[in-house]
């Protein structure tokens, strides 16, 4: 896993170059939004379980034939599995949140995601929904704080979302 100096600084060392501006306006930034992207993380971390809990309820809330007979959500494993995944982007976003860096979420998360979803045949509508749920949680709890920058949080979200939607699943 990279973080967003980790990354800069090994493209620049493969091509055998100096840092030029557009590598140092990334750095800048970097910096410039470490306390946003801490201050994200830390109010993930502390309220994980009831981001996790709202942004389920809200998906079942808006698709409650999930939870019927036939639903993919339905019996209690496939539901504890559900939340378990919904926790898994979760705990990942997080991760390129604080790193900076997107692409964590390609090497860990979604590279793999598609054979496993094609193999026990789950609906990709209702996962990318709930990703944009756990999002607009977490825009909703941090609303007040005006010192936290919403396309911090919508990043590694949107992210997971775009990437989920290009594939064919």
């Amino acid at each position: 896993m990279q973080d967003a100096i980790t990354n800069i600084l090994n493209k620049y060392d493969l091509t055998g170059k100096y840092l030029d501006t557009p590598a140092m306006n990334e750095l800048t930034r970097y910096f410039d939004t470490a306390i946003n992207r801490i201050r994200v993380t830390r109010f993930i971390n502390s309220e994980a379980t009831k981001i996790i809990r709202e942004a389920a309820a809200r998906l079942y809330e808006e698709q409650p034939e999930l939870l019927r007979p036939g639903g993919n959500s339905y019996t209690t494993r496939r539901y504890a599995a559900c939340l378990r995944d919904i926790e898994y982007y979760l705990r990942y976003a997080s991760y390129a949140l604080i790193a900076g860096n997107i692409n964590i979420l390609n090497e860990r998360v979604l590279d793999g995601l598609r054979d496993t979803y094609n193999s026990l045949n789950v609906p990709i509508a209702p996962t990318l929904r709930s990703i944009k749920l756990l999002e607009e949680v977490i825009q909703d709890e941090l609303k007040q704080d005006n010192y936290v920058d919403k396309n911090i949080i919508s990043e590694p979200f949107e992210h997971i979302i775009e990437t989920l939607s290009e594939q064919d699943i």
